[in-house]
């Protein structure tokens, strides 16, 4: 008996809530439902959506060793070893997505790659996702209301929104920027 898409998904978030903490399993699920709204919104696979939304923070709470070990294993580019988690659980967990939880399909797998640092070139797929955990309900940070009135106007706007603030807050927390998301912001916000 062939499985359905709802049978998928249900597996598939059991397979993701073992992995995580309730809060961060909680934050996935939002940031499912807020992907789903946003490809609506930009008439994208609402599908897909669902499942990138769901997945991309699945290798959040891995161990520091665990990710030394998959950077090693996939010949990945040692400078990651420089970084931590907030760009590893992107780049690196998308291969513990592949590995684990059998997903192949490269839109969904390049959609967590980039949602930790963005990218020069994005999709809509990778947009969606980059903006749908930024803006979930759950998020309260000070701009929060703001991003999500652009993000929904104007994803590639929400775009540039988040790489604007979220360089702003890495340069006054003196903390070191993953060249990517350099790049990116040079992309996204000063070239346009």
């Amino acid at each position: 008996m062939k499985q359905t898409n709802s049978d998928y998904l249900s597996d598939l978030q059991q397979q993701v809530k073992q992995h995580l903490s309730d809060y961060r399993y909680q934050h996935c699920l939002r940031t499912s439902e807020r992907a789903v709204q946003l490809a609506q919104f930009n008439n994208y696979d609402t599908y897909k959506a669902q499942i990138a939304g769901l997945v991309h923070d699945y290798a959040k709470e891995r161990s520091d060793e665990e990710f030394i070990t998959m950077i090693k294993q996939e010949k990945l580019d040692a400078d990651l070893l420089n970084y931590g988690n907030a760009i590893w659980h992107g780049i690196v967990g998308a291969f513990f997505i592949k590995y684990e939880l059998g997903i192949v399909d490269e839109d969904i797998l390049n959609a967590v790659r980039r949602h930790t640092t963005g990218d020069v070139r994005m999709t809509t797929l990778d947009k969606i996702v980059f903006m749908a955990d930024y803006t979930e309900p759950g998020r309260d940070f000070k701009e929060a209301e703001e991003a999500r009135a652009i993000t929904d106007r104007d994803l590639d706007a929400g775009v540039r929104y988040q790489l604007q603030h979220t360089l702003e807050h890495l340069l006054q927390q003196k903390r070191q920027i993953y060249p990517l998301t350099i790049a990116s912001y040079n992309e996204w916000v000063v070239q346009k």
